[in-house]
């Protein structure tokens, strides 16, 4: 086929990119694949390499790498820079011991497979040893699994490997076989790592200090089209200044949507990247499937799937076993090994490097080229074949049921319909209140269905999804799903979109109690307090305590939890740990004007919480 040419060529190539997105996802889906496969195969097809309706990959590369820098972008809203700090061992330790061990291992592989010198195998092992951000990230949000323990420690290890662009680039000329000046490449790496600093810096100082003004500006002005502008200006001005310092554009949009983590624009900010960010990255999975040359596949065949499987293999047995040191669980360690096997982004950059430097043969980095494909090819079905190992379940190939919420029209919405959230649910039930109760779990929602439960469909932590199941209209929205960071995000959204309702939140411990109470919530409650109380109260009465007693002793209990649950909002998690070792005063039967005192005592105590809605 010609490659097509003026005004209409411009639209076919459109046209055709559309159409692939648009059909592959589903097909994809219905061969129990990810739909990054699918992609991968379109662009396979429509390829210099298959119809030949892309001649040169580099006209969509360039626009598709986009993609990957939005994803960076709105992962960075995701996190805060405490958590951040917090993640400081996963990144440089876990992420440079998997960079670091990944490399040699690959690259002694490498040798004696493809004939690579100790130079070539240096830069095919670290090629290959970079994992790739953008399919791993979009397994991980597939699943929902990002803030998992697994999923925050698989993004460390590829936040370093994007750090570590600028040193590796730096250090590939020093070991290129005609390089004379060392002082002068030393110099250079020098001066490359310092502009990333600057870079960096000035990335930071902008973020923290003219964002936030800037969108509070923008605000005012009711423009929407202007917030959605100024949202991608940010992402691309911050990638942008990251590549002319000769770093990773995803680190730069990273930085940025971390310093807007703590704004009030965020899910703003958010939900106006979110179209771009999902287009971009399945343009970016079809221009890696352009690049596959099918010649050199064809007539390697062999060798490529041989060294693809065994580089998944070794990739995957790494991080499994350096997740295992780090006590993470077997589940966990399979799941991370699975998800960080396909070579990374980085791969099409560093081996034309190396080809330029003479450190690889033009053939030589051609396969090796191939083979970074071929492992981003198996890469989603590794990640699907290690997840269906671990739960025996095919659950990843059911199609979702679709979000109808036409009939919804209850006046309180109930997020979550776990073992907690069907205790709730049957309270309201109890007093013929109607309720809307949303889950994202497909089997519950089956299960729940059978014994005459009408469960939505729909994800909570989505604002889109919140408006269509009524939480403008409700009076109460009660917030029962068992994930903290799950409440927390969806605590976020209806503080900023739906203030007129009541908000009751399922706490998961004393610090999540404490951020809840810090966000202004009606109420919180953690999830094993009471009845771990009234547990102890039956305890009591077990062994002989009389009934007055009983109750006295479990009151002084929850007085002194909430005094101290004031003490922390003052002074930090380790105030009040006095009230835990003072001396009880001997219980008394609360009647008459104790009791009333008791309850003035617990409504004043519940002011000072701040958890009383202003009416």
């Amino acid at each position: 086929m010609e490659p097509p040419h003026g005004d209409f060529g411009l639209l076919l190539q459109i046209l055709v990119l559309l159409g692939a997105t648009v059909a592959m996802a589903p097909v994809a889906r219905a061969l129990g694949l990810s739909a990054i496969v699918g992609y991968i195969a379109a662009g396979i097809a429509v390829g210099p390499f298959g119809i030949g309706v892309f001649r040169d990959p580099a006209t969509v590369v360039g626009i598709a790498e986009l993609g990957v820098v939005l994803l960076l972008f709105v992962i960075g809203l995701e996190l805060k820079l405490s958590r951040l700090f917090d993640m400081r061992r996963d990144i440089f330790g876990l992420g440079a011991a998997q960079l670091l061990l990944t490399s040699i291992a690959l690259g002694a592989l490498l040798m004696p497979l493809f004939g690579l010198t100790w130079r070539g195998a240096a830069v095919g092992g670290i090629a290959l040893a970079m994992s790739a951000t953008a399919i791993a990230l979009q397994i991980l949000n597939e699943r929902g699994d990002f803030q998992t323990t697994y999923g925050q420690r698989a993004f460390a290890v590829l936040l370093f490997q994007d750090m570590a662009v600028v040193p590796v680039l730096a250090l590939l000329p020093l070991i290129a076989p005609f390089h004379v000046d060392h002082g002068g490449g030393v110099v250079a790496g020098v001066r490359a790592t310092l502009m990333g600093v600057v870079a960096i810096a000035a990335v930071i100082v902008a973020g923290r200090y003219l964002l936030n003004p800037f969108f509070r500006l923008l605000a005012r002005s009711g423009a929407r089209e202007a917030m959605t502008a100024a949202a991608l200006l940010v992402v691309l001005g911050a990638a942008l200044a990251m590549r002319a310092a000769g770093m990773s554009m995803a680190l730069g949009a990273f930085l940025a949507g971390l310093l807007l983590a703590e704004s009030s624009f965020r899910h703003q900010l958010e939900a106006d990247i979110e179209p771009f960010r999902g287009l971009l990255l399945a343009l970016f999975f079809m221009s890696v499937g352009m690049t596959i040359d099918a010649a050199v596949v064809r007539d390697n065949l062999m060798l490529l799937l041989l060294a693809a499987v065994v580089i998944t293999f070794v990739k995957a047995v790494i991080v499994g076993v350096l997740y295992q040191v780090r006590c993470a669980e077997r589940s966990d360690a399979l799941r991370a090994g699975a998800v960080l096997t396909a070579a990374g982004e980085f791969s099409f950059v560093l081996l034309p490097l190396g080809l330029s430097l003479g450190l690889l043969t033009a053939a030589q980095a051609s396969l090796l080229a191939a083979l970074a494909a071929l492992t981003m090819v198996l890469g989603p079905p590794v990640a699907g074949l290690a997840e269906r190992l671990i739960v025996r379940l095919a659950r990843w190939e059911a199609e979702e049921p679709a979000a109808d919420f036409s009939d919804a029209r209850g006046s309180v919405l109930i997020v979550g319909f776990g073992r907690f959230g069907q205790v709730v649910s049957q309270c309201f039930l109890a007093q013929h209140v109607d309720v809307t109760i949303i889950d994202n779990d497909v089997e519950m929602i089956q299960n729940a269905a059978r014994f005459g439960f009408k469960i939505y469909y729909g994800d909570g932590t989505r604002l889109d999804v919140l408006r269509a199941a009524g939480a403008e209209r409700a009076r109460l929205i009660a917030v029962c799903v068992d994930k903290q960071e799950t409440a927390t995000r969806i605590v976020d959204l209806c503080k900023s979109q739906f203030a007129y309702a009541k908000l009751y939140v399922r706490s998961y411990d004393r610090r999540h109690t404490l951020e809840l109470i810090a966000k202004g919530v009606d109420f919180e409650l953690r999830e094993t307090f009471e009845s771990a109380v009234k547990f102890g109260g039956a305890a009591l009465a077990g062994i002989g305590v009389d009934p007055e007693t009983v109750e006295t002793t479990l009151e002084d209990l929850r007085n002194r939890d909430r005094e101290r649950l004031a003490l922390q909002q003052a002074g930090g998690m380790l105030a009040g740990t006095d009230v835990l070792h003072r001396p009880e005063v001997q219980p008394e039967p609360l009647t008459g004007p104790k009791r009333a005192a008791q309850a003035l005592t617990s409504e004043t105590e519940e002011a000072i919480r701040g958890t009383r809605r202003a009416p």
